[in-house]
């Protein structure tokens, strides 16, 4: 059996500062660390906060809500898209998604969606068929840009990978 090796990029933008970024994604970026400030984080102290824009300029957030049981929380990046096909079924295509994150009071840094997160991020973007931009905060203080959430993971587990019944 020959070996093959192989390579897989993933494909972004890195930005220096949010004035690179467009009036919507500033918008979406903007939201997404406001939303912070309604994060319930009282065990881990980080706060995160996520924002979805819509085709039609709706902007729904979303915040981690933790739980003593620890398994029993949520990220924001679920609340807000639950929380979206749950109060609003019929919405406006998703085109954009930002998030944020810092410990309680503190300074902005880093926040990568969890693999949960980043699986059902590529449900709403597949149910949808159509990409799904995304924006995070870098450990370097930059803005990443993603054009879908495909990029951030390329192998994935979609319903392709389900029998059929």
């Amino acid at each position: 059996m020959a070996r093959i090796s192989r390579q897989q990029l993933i494909t972004y933008e890195e930005l220096d500062s949010p004035t690179d970024l467009t009036a919507a994604e500033q918008a979406t970026w903007q939201a997404a660390h406001d939303a912070t400030r309604h994060a319930y984080a009282p065990y881990s102290g980080f706060q995160v906060g996520a924002a979805l824009l819509l085709a039609d300029g709706t902007l729904f957030r979303g915040t981690n809500q933790e739980n003593a049981a620890y398994p029993s929380g949520l990220c924001a990046e679920r609340t807000a898209l639950f929380g979206l096909a749950a109060n609003t079924p019929e919405h406006a295509p998703i085109v954009g998604m930002a998030v944020a994150a810092r410990p309680a009071g503190g300074a902005f840094g880093a926040a990568f969606p969890c693999g949960a997160c980043r699986q059902v991020m590529l449900e709403y973007e597949s149910r949808q068929a159509r990409p799904i931009a995304l924006l995070l905060p870098s450990r370097a203080g930059t803005i990443l840009r993603f054009n879908s959430v495909t990029d951030l993971m390329p192998f994935n587990f979609s319903a392709d990978d389900l029998p059929m019944l």
